[in-house]
């Protein structure tokens, strides 16, 4: 059984939000569910039902580059 390209999204966002968030990635991991992908036939391929959601709305510019430069 693999990851879908849908999935790996979901686990590159999920370490997106820790970073930004400077949290651990630990819950947001054991939070996601998984399910076999629609329309697929082989049952081979597994996709995030819970993707992690990031939210930008109260971090600015600055605070992203102070973030990167600590």
């Amino acid at each position: 059984m693999k990851l879908a390209n849908q999935a790996i999204g979901a686990l590159m966002m999920a370490l997106q939000k820790s970073l930004l968030e400077q949290s651990d990635i630990v819950p947001l991991l054991k939070e996601m569910n998984f399910q076999v992908g629609d329309g697929d036939s082989s049952q081979s391929t597994l996709i995030v039902t819970n993707p992690p959601v990031v939210s930008l709305e109260n971090v600015g510019l600055e605070d992203v580059v102070s973030s990167i430069e600590e």
